[in-house]
């Protein structure tokens, strides 16, 4: 296990910041995805929406790591 320290620090991200970028990106990617059908140049923005809404999982591995902010 990775430093306890970092951990919580990761925890605490993941709750009160993660989650809720998260929700709101995936709200937004929702409304915007069958837009790319005609529209292709939203394909960026949508690509870009899917890495936000994965950021939770992100926090929650470095938390487990225990990894810090390099």
């Amino acid at each position: 296990m990775g430093n306890v320290l970092f951990s919580i620090i990761w925890l605490i991200i993941l709750i009160f910041i993660g989650f809720w970028i998260a929700g709101i990106a995936a709200g937004l990617y929702i409304l915007i995805i069958p837009f790319t059908v005609c529209i292709e140049a939203l394909t960026g923005l949508t690509d870009f929406l899917l890495k936000v809404i994965q950021f939770p999982r992100y926090c929650a591995q470095s938390m487990v790591d225990g990894k810090g902010f390099n």
